[in-house]
């Protein structure tokens, strides 16, 4: 399974996202049973797609990224193309639906 980079500040993650030209941030809170629950599904999901670079945020440590991308509540998919968000998923995410919606962009961009 793919592991993902922990960012720890706003500088980071907007670093993260600008110098990758495909990136995805994960964003939950430690005592949030839905993103324990999605984090393994969406680990496993992205083994086909080797060029997106994975980070995540603790939403607990890192309180200013609520307010950075306008996030309500977690977990928060935001998937990033040169810098850009391109797709933004939160709570129940549909599996299906974020993969056709990874395929356009990977398709794109990574091949």
């Amino acid at each position: 399974m793919r592991s993902f980079t922990e960012l720890h500040s706003i500088d980071a993650i907007d670093l993260f996202t600008k110098d990758n030209c495909l990136s995805l941030l994960y964003v939950s809170r430690p005592g949030c049973s839905v993103c324990h629950g999605l984090l393994p599904q969406v680990q496993t999901l992205l083994e086909n797609y080797p060029e997106i670079q994975l980070g995540h945020i603790n939403a607990d440590e890192v309180k200013e990224v609520a307010g950075h991308f306008s996030i309500f509540t977690v977990p928060v998919i935001l998937v990033f193309v040169e810098g850009k968000e391109h797709i933004r998923e939160a709570r129940i995410v549909h599996m299906d639906l974020l993969e056709e919606k990874l395929d356009k962009i990977y398709k794109n961009v990574a091949g």
